[in-house]
């Protein structure tokens, strides 16, 4: 049986934007929030925006 989908809070997002700051492997942050790590790289591409005229912003 699948297991039921439920999103990803508010509070698991602010984890997970820590945890990129430190440069925790994927793998393990996936492991960390109880997510498959397809998910959390989803989540990750989602919320992080590049400008390519004003990369430092």
């Amino acid at each position: 049986m699948s297991r039921c989908y439920t999103q990803i809070t508010l509070a698991d997002r602010r984890h997970l934007h820590h945890m990129v700051a430190a440069k925790v492997p994927v793998n393990e942050m996936a492991r960390q929030l109880g997510r498959h790590r397809s998910t959390i790289y989803r989540e990750i591409r989602r919320n992080t925006f590049r400008d390519r005229e004003l990369p430092d912003y």
